[in-house]
């Protein structure tokens, strides 16, 4: 269980906090919720998201819910530990977004007395380790794994399924591109989707075969 402890400015270093889980699980609320709570108590508090991330507006962090909080877009890691270095706590959003460096970017801020909260998919649709996550879990001192409720069964879920066709990793979407699933409910419906690929596969095959009915 996680314990949200307050920065204490006679210690030398600060530490990282990971949020993780599924989309629709509440990570960015969690978010959001911890860093609002170090505003209120006059923290310096800066919030850093992908630039790639416009889905609800270019420079608020948005949650599902509606729930917002200011943030300044950048196009890679490094720019978060040069903007970063006169704060008590960083936030960052979608972190899976970022490149590799994000890793060493959050350790180097954590050294330097700052509290570092993370959130991001710790999963792509695929079902494998997204990015840099499992790093940044490995390194961090605390993580939390929140859960969505899946859409067809009503138990938690942790998977992200997509329902496009689209193959691309990164594809930003909401209801209509995903829904969260539970491990038995995405094992049916990704099931469901090999079996349509060799249901369309076999007809083609079929057809490019030679005609040798004459001779």
């Amino acid at each position: 269980m996680f314990l949200e402890n307050t920065v204490n400015h006679k210690e030398q270093f600060g530490w990282i906090e990971v949020i993780c889980g599924s989309m629709f699980s509440g990570k960015t609320e969690e978010l959001i919720r911890r860093l609002k709570r170090a505003q209120f108590a006059k923290q310096k508090v800066e919030i850093f998201k992908p630039a790639v991330d416009v889905r609800y507006d270019d420079e608020m962090v948005v949650s599902h819910d509606a729930n917002e909080i200011r943030s300044t877009p950048v196009p890679a890691a490094a720019n978060i530990r040069i903007l970063a270095n006169t704060c008590d706590v960083i936030g960052i959003d979608e972190a899976q977004f970022f490149d590799d460096e994000i890793v060493s970017v959050c350790n180097d801020l954590a050294n330097q007395g700052i509290r570092v909260i993370v959130a991001g998919l710790d999963m792509d649709f695929k079902g494998n380790p997204f990015g840099p996550m499992p790093a940044l879990m490995a390194t961090a001192e605390y993580v939390t794994k929140v859960h969505a409720v899946c859409t067809r069964t009503g138990n938690l879920a942790q998977y992200s399924f997509r329902k496009s066709k689209k193959d691309d990793l990164v594809l930003l979407g909401e209801t209509d591109e995903y829904e969260p699933l539970s491990r038995a409910a995405y094992y049916k419906a990704t099931l469901k989707e090999k079996l349509k690929k060799i249901e369309v596969q076999d007809p083609e095959e079929l057809s490019e075969k030679p005609d040798t009915s004459d001779e």
